[in-house]
């Protein structure tokens, strides 16, 4: 639940800027993912995908084989770029000065850690509970309202401060979203420049993201992030389970064409009986090749990520730097395949590594 308030109070910040301001996030590459649907959260999905997950490969491991979100699944299904400049830079043990210049917000000393409500209420969300009775649209509707009147509606330096506080709420309740309350600053020190913000490769680091979250403790009960990703990416590689409904056929991002399907059974319940589909899920019921019939036209951020596509690269997303193993999913589906060599450094001896050394000054370029 926590997760659909998040995506509703970004969306509601975003709706209530000025067209300026939204045409500079969508300059970015964030406008895609900010048109969808607020989809429902299918945890019971999500867990059973955590169980397949290998850390040291960094892949879902079926009974039919390896199994790999790509880049391509991340440009087809959110609208992410996945091309451009690594996001990398340094990373800091403390980020007060720099939120308060940048933010005006206060962080404690020695913390990397932006308060939420302080943040959401220099948006002008200082009422952020959904009231009794009220519907998603009218919660929804009644946000932007109340955000509106705390908005710069000219260009300028308040207009810059909204944008950056905006981006620290979207970067860090939606796309790479933790656990806890509070809001991380790591990707503050990309945010000076606002310039240059649409030149990163948000997408390759939301799939680092996303495969550090399946890696974490099996007692989380969900992923970190943007969770439709990973919903929508079973609903179209394993369509049998049944568990999205196609209700916008059609649309691009992918994920504006599905609906997470309602299961009022147990928790517990839902989670057995999808690792039992799993374990006997027909093999050539599996869709490994869901694009062929695609079109890119009018998606200029698929057009350009075509390089990228079927490539096993290093993804980086600040300190955490995650290989991408397509060579096990060609391997599963019995392609021929070349010796894959990753580049080697000093700080990255064999993949399937992350770095999270955050108590110090660090330069992860």
């Amino acid at each position: 639940m926590r997760a659909r308030v998040s995506w509703t109070l970004v969306l509601a910040v975003f709706l209530a800027f000025p067209p300026f301001q939204r045409e500079r996030v969508e300059e970015m590459g964030f406008g895609e993912i900010l048109r969808m649907d607020r989809m429902r959260v299918d945890p019971a999905l999500t867990q059973a995908l955590r169980s397949r997950w290998d850390m040291e490969a960094t892949a879902f491991v079926f009974p039919w084989g390896h199994m790999i979100p790509s880049l391509e699944d991340v440009s087809w299904i959110t609208g992410l770029r996945v091309y451009g400049r690594p996001v990398s830079g340094y990373t800091y043990p403390c980020y007060h000065e720099l939120a308060e210049r940048l933010l005006e917000l206060p962080v404690e000393r020695r913390s990397s850690l932006a308060p939420r409500v302080a943040l959401q209420e220099s948006l002008g969300l200082f009422d952020a509970g959904k009231n009794a009775g009220e519907s998603e649209d009218e919660y929804l509707e009644r946000l932007a309202r109340v955000s509106r009147r705390e908005l710069a509606s000219e260009p300028g330096p308040q207009a810059d401060l909204d944008l950056r506080r905006f981006l620290v709420l979207f970067l860090g309740r939606l796309l790479f979203a933790t656990r806890g309350d509070a809001v991380h600053c790591r990707f503050l020190p990309l945010l000076e420049d606002l310039g240059e913000i649409g030149g990163y490769a948000w997408g390759a680091a939301f799939l680092a993201h996303q495969f550090d979250s399946l890696g974490a403790s099996e007692r989380q009960t969900s992923t970190s992030g943007f969770y439709p990703f990973l919903q929508v990416w079973a609903y179209l590689h394993l369509p049998a389970l049944g568990r999205g409904d196609l209700t916008r056929p059609g649309l691009v991002p992918i994920a504006r064409r599905w609906d997470s399907r309602r299961d009022t059974r147990h928790l517990a319940d839902q989670l057995e009986r999808l690792q039992e589909a799993i374990d006997s899920y027909p093999y050539l019921g599996v869709v490994w090749q869901l694009y062929l019939e695609e079109g890119d036209e009018g998606h200029p951020w698929l057009v350009q990520a075509h390089p990228y596509f079927g490539r096993s690269v290093w993804l980086h997303a600040l300190n955490l730097v995650l290989p991408l193993h397509l060579h096990l999913s060609q391997r599963s589906l019995g392609l021929r395949q070349s010796v894959v060599e990753f580049p080697v450094r000093d700080r990255f001896r064999r993949p399937g590594r992350s770095f999270r050394g955050l108590h110090d000054t660090t330069d992860w370029r």
